[in-house]
């Protein structure tokens, strides 16, 4: 389910959903819900400006991104990119489906 333009600095995302993220004005920072498996968080750069304004991901408290603990973030500074985090358990935590 594809959600609105964000333009906010930050989103609690909603797993099972697509954001379309605009960060012409400000960073953005999202926090993922908590991982259930399976379920998948889409991110797509809206206005090409992530390489001005960086998205930064966080995973919910005491989880992971690629295996990496929860004080560990994706970021991602390249002009529209889209990608897609699949929830895979508790060792991994939320994996690149596509990038």
């Amino acid at each position: 389910s594809w959600q609105a333009v964000v333009t906010g600095a930050t989103l609690a995302a909603v797993a099972g959903n697509g954001y379309f993220i605009d960060t012409t004005s400000n960073v953005c920072n999202v926090t993922l819900p908590t991982g259930v498996l399976g379920e998948e968080v889409s991110l797509i750069d809206y206005a090409g400006t992530f390489d001005s304004n960086t998205l930064t991901v966080t995973p919910a408290s005491g989880e992971r991104i690629q295996g990496e603990s929860a004080d560990e973030v994706l970021t991602s500074a390249t002009e529209r990119s889209a990608f897609t985090l699949a929830y895979s358990g508790a060792t991994q935590g939320w994996l690149l489906k596509n990038n």
